[in-house]
């Protein structure tokens, strides 16, 4: 299994539409393909993401909370001991490099390439990629 971040954005995405890059993504990551890593900033991102109203007709909550509970059974928990802090333009996004790093992931998932790569602080190999890259360069 290659151990990912998977930004809340692509749970969204990939419960809000019947295919696409993100709801493959999340079927690898439910399948054993991929890791998710969740830590504590992480998961209570989750949690608040699921009381938005961002999600349209496409699921319920109790679908949502099943689908949640089934990535989390899959997933892998990461204690982050220290911040990176790479100065993102999105103060809250820094925790998803801290969590990746922590955790030794292959790649951050996001739909939100733009911010995530425009720290200030160079990490070596870690990899911000789309749902769609993942995809490709990843599984």
């Amino acid at each position: 299994m290659l151990p990912v971040v998977l930004d809340t954005n692509v749970f969204v995405a990939a419960l809000r539409s019947g295919g696409g890059a993100s709801r493959l993504v999340l079927r690898r990551a439910l399948g054993g393909d991929l890791q998710a890593l969740f830590g504590n900033a992480l998961w209570t991102e989750y949690l608040d993401v699921m009381g938005r109203p961002v999600w349209g007709d496409a699921s319920t909550v109790e679908e949502r909370q099943v689908v949640l509970a089934a990535l989390a059974s899959k997933a892998r928990w990461v204690t982050v001991y220290y911040g990176w802090r790479p100065n993102l333009p999105d103060e809250g996004d820094n925790h998803l490099i801290e969590l990746a790093l922590a955790g030794g992931a292959h790649a951050i998932v996001t739909h939100n390439l733009r911010d995530l790569r425009g720290g200030e602080l160079r990490l070596g190999g870690l990899r911000v990629l789309t749902p769609a890259q993942c995809l490709k360069e990843l599984i």
